[in-house]
């Protein structure tokens, strides 16, 4: 296991984007990288793990928040069972104090060997997720919204909703350009959502794996003073409709399953449901 550098940030993101792939389950996205890239990118650097396999870049492990990591697995291999022992070995010695007993989470929502070696460990199911899909082969009905692809001159309002939907919420002008400026936001675009009389009524920002993969809405916020006129609805039908102008072949988007009006809103917008996963907690 390897902590990267700042510099090799863009040979991780395009492995990882390179693992996306239809039929697959979902699992960490350049997306997820890339909106985190906002902390800047030697932020990102020291929040990431590398495992590899002759000379190859095999797992990346993304400590997103205190107490949880998240982990994308090379579709080649998903069945590695020295590559999934040294992962665990990892988890519970090296990242024993970012993954404490008790209260350490790990995302491995794919990767069977590595999956059967938590449970192997005693690692036991946490909070259950949703994950939604829409295939992006057909075209994406029109909303009533107006949408601006968000460029550095004109982020005031992607800032503002963002704020007002999220509180607390981390994003700045300062850190919307450190994100703009990394590897994975040149397939990324940020979409501010328009109501008929002109209010910034949502925001989102979609992330494509590249041409024929699938994209990834990361976030997605409706302003507080807008809810309840189904705009969450039609700020995912124009993320969606935008991953398709973008090549996306479809687009995913994972929520607690206790958030039942996200999961809904979602729905509304044409996405299935597949499935509910669960991540692993450490014993």
């Amino acid at each position: 296991m390897m902590i990267p550098s700042a510099e090799d940030l863009s040979n991780i993101i395009d492995a990882v984007a390179s693992w996306q792939r239809e039929g697959l389950p979902v699992q960490v996205h350049p997306g997820d990288l890339g909106w985190y890239q906002r902390f800047g990118s030697q932020a990102l650097a020291s929040a990431l793990r590398v495992w590899t396999r002759d000379g190859e870049i095999a797992a990346v492990g993304f400590l997103d928040e205190s107490e949880l990591i998240r982990m994308a697995i090379s579709p080649d291999h998903a069945s590695d069972e020295t590559l999934a022992e040294a992962v665990v070995t990892d988890l519970e010695t090296t990242l024993s104090d970012l993954l404490p007993p008790g209260t350490g989470i790990v995302e491995a929502r794919f990767g069977a060997e590595l999956q059967h070696t938590l449970t192997q460990a005693r690692w036991t199911p946490d909070e259950p997720w949703t994950v939604l899909h829409r295939a992006l082969s057909d075209s994406v009905p029109p909303t009533s919204l107006r949408f601006e692809t968000v460029e550095a001159d004109g982020i005031a309002d992607r800032i503002s909703v963002e704020s007002a939907a999220f509180p607390g919420a981390s994003l700045t002008a300062e850190r919307w350009q450190l994100m703009a400026a990394g590897h994975a936001y040149q397939q990324a675009r940020c979409l501010v959502g328009y109501s008929t009389d002109g209010a910034a009524v949502g925001a989102t920002t979609v992330w494509s794996a590249g041409h024929g993969r699938p994209g990834i809405i990361e976030p997605l916020g409706v302003h507080g003073d807008h809810r309840g006129h189904g705009y969450g609805t039609e700020m995912a039908l124009g993320a969606a409709s935008a991953l398709r102008s973008m090549g996306a072949s479809s687009v995913n988007v994972a929520t607690p399953s206790s958030n039942t009006a996200a999961v809904a809103t979602y729905r509304a917008a044409g996405m299935d449901s597949l499935g509910e996963v669960r991540d692993f907690s450490r014993p």
